[in-house]
């Protein structure tokens, strides 16, 4: 009696279980950097397009007098001049 207890909780508990699907894959790379929000694209000096993220500040040149700069930039720059 015990066994047939048994396989009859065993059968009606079995299908109460949830096989979760598989994970699908992740590049791990791009889910440790924090998602950036705001930026804005510019057209910079040298006449390339350029994605940043910082507010545009105006600064004093020794011979240009004011030059606009966009601030915190994709690639390697940090401010990038600004064509007027």
């Amino acid at each position: 009696m015990r066994v047939l207890a048994t396989l009859l909780l065993s059968i009606s508990l079995h299908g109460s279980y949830r096989i979760l699907p598989p994970n699908s894959p992740v590049d791990r790379v791009i889910a440790k950097q924090p998602a950036r929000k705001g930026g804005r694209w510019y057209f910079a000096e040298n006449g390339h397009a350029v994605y940043c993220y910082g507010p545009v500040r105006v600064l004093q040149q020794p011979d240009r007098g004011l030059q606009r700069v966009a601030t915190f930039c994709q690639g390697e720059k940090n401010m990038v001049p600004l064509k007027d």
